[in-house]
């Protein structure tokens, strides 16, 4: 059995007898990262950690949560509650949440003198009993203590509603009401009263369709569909037109739901004489899944076009979850892992894509999960990734092991990957572009562990460009992966959606990223659930091309006992990246207090919230809006101060991610900081209303916060030519002199936004 077959009252309890620091939520985080794919990284323990600050906040939900998303066991689960010595949980797993009601009561009609038979029945340890109750009373005598309640003969008496409690020692569970009413002969058959079914012949009537729905990852999925039928209908659930046989009762609920819940669903009501089915129900979770959108075939090359096709099959899941198997023994080290994300879609000259976002966020977080230091950055012109490039480089040292993901346009010449900027010219070539294996060439100076490269683009030749670039001399150092999201000459593809594309390669591959396995071995498996999801075969295969010798995984583990000087130096590095100004409190003459709070999308993309703290009583209305705001930031006006994330333009910035606000907020979203050249300055206009008065009031102040995340690197500069002593050898003494980065330069700041 997995943790999301645990109900919400039983996860709630868990969750609060974790929620403390001496034997709770961070010592079974420390517990369970035996296991590679459970595995928590020290930044998501901190946020985590945070959220005992807010009202509903609860770390040990979340760390369930986490851990029902990665399909982990109950066994699994109380053997590192036992590790812990955790009695309280322990006990409660091995009771509570083993009461299962498999059969619940259902609502039932019949004449005075009838019989009318409540069941409901439990799954769980030896020692089960039943109680029923009308209404809030209990039914004392000796039908009221078992698994079936018999009123006969029925009179007026016993109309009302029904509930049973299962009771196991102090743990207890409630089956769901069921009403009892007396129906009135009218000379119909015995079959169906016309008093039940008015105006139909059927003898089953939907009473409740099951309704379409979006939740979030980790929620309680709730589904409910009804019937009256005599007799009593019976249930079954079916997800995606696979029937769920766990489920049959006229409620579905699937606690802590992870992606692989989207999809459609369908309820068949049903007795002796009659069926019918229920309305579909669409439910969407998280990043939108790839078996309800059509297909765009993106060239992210020259001459881009847009050829769309329908890819629905009846009762086909493409994004299946495949068994995982036994992890094996821990071999190898890294002594940092380090990734620079591009994903680049508003291209000027050419064709634009909608996936990267998407592709680069979700690659960020798993990434993240397994101690990577990731940067992530969007829409990058060809300045910009040059420098972005440089700074990635300066983050590699000795047995780091450095991975490199690119979505956007792209093409392959003689043997070499190009990936494209933004700004690349309608007929572009090499000159415009940056070649991969050129980067590939300079991390090896650095004499990494592992090399990963991920690109997830267009491979198809360049007609355009007839030069034949050569790279530096490759070493010989078998440790090369190179992940091709598409074949030689062949186009990829993306699920191209209203509100968040998803890229074909990355939709398989976060599924098996973070599995502990040879990166080869994981990246074959890919490639393997690519191939038979029948959407995509024929269509886009993954390529793979290694030299991997040894039995290296992203999952691996960092060791730095024998660099910590080097390790803190590259955590300086990053940080300086990752910035955020610090929240901003203004007093306006009025008597207003405002809030400004900051929260990053990505390396590059920042979100400013405002809200109100204090107003006097004579002011009726009041709202901080943001303006002013200098040109070298991408800012779309007409999504700016806006009250809800998703109207602001941030698809995937939850606001679970902000601190969680007691009154109102407005929201906007900033682009492009990479090229902020001087600090980020705005005003911030309150416009208020006095209770007296007809017409709005309004006062400014300006406000500087600094250079924010990735601005403080000044990636439009150009970088100097490589003066970077190409040894192995890292100290802090050796950071404060380099002159061919601008992190040293930024080191005085990191603190000061």
């Amino acid at each position: 059995m997995s943790i999301e077959t645990l109900n919400d009252e039983v996860l709630n309890r868990l969750a609060k007898m974790l929620d403390n620091s001496t034997c709770g939520w961070r010592q079974l985080a420390t517990a369970v990262s035996e296991q590679p794919k459970f595995r928590c990284s020290e930044s998501e323990l901190t946020s985590w950690s945070l959220q005992v600050l807010t009202a509903a906040g609860s770390p040990g939900r979340t760390l369930l949560s986490r851990l029902a998303e990665r399909s982990c066991s109950l066994d699994f689960l109380l053997h590192c509650l036992k590790k812990i010595d955790h009695q309280e949980a322990m006990q409660l797993l091995t009771t509570a949440e083993l009461i299962r009601i498999t059969v619940q009561p259902q609502s039932q009609q019949s004449t005075v003198g009838g019989r009318v038979v409540l069941t409901c029945r439990a799954s769980g340890p030896p020692g089960l009993s039943y109680q029923w109750f009308r209404g809030k009373a209990e039914i004392l005598d000796e039908a009221g203590s078992t698994p079936e309640l018999v009123l006969c003969p029925l009179a007026p008496v016993h109309q009302g509603h029904y509930i049973c409690r299962v009771n196991h020692g102090e743990n207890c569970i409630f089956s769901q009401w069921a009403h009892v009413r007396l129906a009135h002969p009218s000379g119909s058959s015995s079959g169906c009263s016309s008093s039940l079914f008015p105006g139909s012949v059927s003898g089953l009537h939907i009473t409740y369709q099951p309704r379409s729905q979006s939740v979030s990852e980790g929620d309680t999925l709730f589904l409910e569909c009804n019937a009256e039928a005599n007799p009593p209908a019976q249930y079954e659930w079916y997800h995606n037109m696979a029937p769920m046989p766990q489920h049959k009762t006229p409620s579905l609920k699937i606690p802590c739901v992870t992606t692989a819940h989207r999809g459609q669903y369908k309820c068949k009501m049903f007795n002796l004489y009659h069926e019918a089915w229920s309305d579909p129900a669409t439910i969407t979770i998280g990043p939108s899944s790839i078996t309800d959108a059509s297909w765009v075939e993106v060239d992210r090359g020259l001459d881009s076009q847009e050829i769309r096709r329908s890819t629905m099959g009846p009762g086909i899941h493409p994004l299946e979850e495949m068994a995982n198997p036994p992890p094996l023994a821990k071999r190898f080290y890294a002594t940092d892992k380090v990734a620079l994300l591009i994903g680049n879609l508003n291209y000027l000259h050419h064709t634009q894509l909608c996936a990267p976002m998407a592709d680069v966020h979700e690659l960020t977080n798993l990434l993240r999960q397994m101690d990577f230091k990731v940067v992530s950055l969007l829409d990058l012109n060809w300045q910009e990734m040059h420098s972005a490039v440089t700074e990635f480089l300066l983050l590699l040292d000795k047995g780091v092991y450095g991975l490199l993901y690119f979505a956007g346009h792209g093409y392959e010449n003689y043997g070499n990957s190009f990936m494209v900027p933004i700004d690349a010219p309608a007929s572009y070539t090499s000159e415009h572009c940056l070649c991969v294996q050129n980067i590939l060439t300079r991390m090896q100076e650095k004499e990494t562990g592992l090399n990963v490269f991920l690109l997830d683009m267009c491979r198809k030749r360049n007609l355009n460009d007839d030069i034949i670039v050569q790279p530096g001399l490759l070493k010989v150092t078998a440790n090369i992966v190179f992940g091709y999201a598409t074949c030689v000459d062949a186009e990829a593809y993306e699920v191209k959606r209203e509100d968040v594309s998803n890229g074909i390669f990355i939709s398989f591959l976060k599924r098996r990223v973070c599995e502990d396995e040879k990166v080869t071995v994981m990246l074959d498996r890919v490639a393997e659930d690519m191939g038979r999801c029948q959407i995509t075969r024929g269509r886009q295969a993954l390529e793979l091309r290694s030299n991997l010798s040894e039995r290296r995984s992203l999952t691996d583990q960092i060791q730095t006992s024998d660099c910590s000087a080097a390790y803190s130096a590259r955590n300086l590095q990053w940080a300086v990246a990752h910035v955020l100004p610090k929240s901003h409190y203004l007093q306006f003459d009025c008597g207003v207090k405002v809030q400004l709070g900051f929260a990053a999308e990505f390396s590059n993309i920042m979100v400013i919230y405002s809200r109100i703290l204090e107003k006097p009583t004579e002011i009726v209305s009041c709202s901080a809006q943001f303006t002013d705001f200098p040109e070298d930031v991408d800012i779309d006006l007409k999504k700016s101060n806006q009250e809800t994330l998703l109207e602001a333009g941030s698809l995937l910035l939850i606001k679970e991610n902000l601190p969680s606000p007691e009154v109102p907020s407005l929201y906007t979203r900033i682009q492009g900081l990479q090229r902020l050249r001087r600090e980020l300055t705005f005003t911030v206009c309150l416009h208020y209303t006095y209770s007296n008065m007809d017409h709005d009031v309004e006062e400014r102040q300006p406000v500087t916060v600094g250079k924010p995340l990735v601005s403080k690197l000044n990636l439009h500069e150009p970088r100097p030519p490589r003066v970077c002593s190409t040894s192995s050898s890292f100290s802090l003494d050796s950071l404060s002199v380099t002159e061919c980065s601008s992190f040293a330069e930024a080191f005085t700041s990191v603190g000061s936004a």
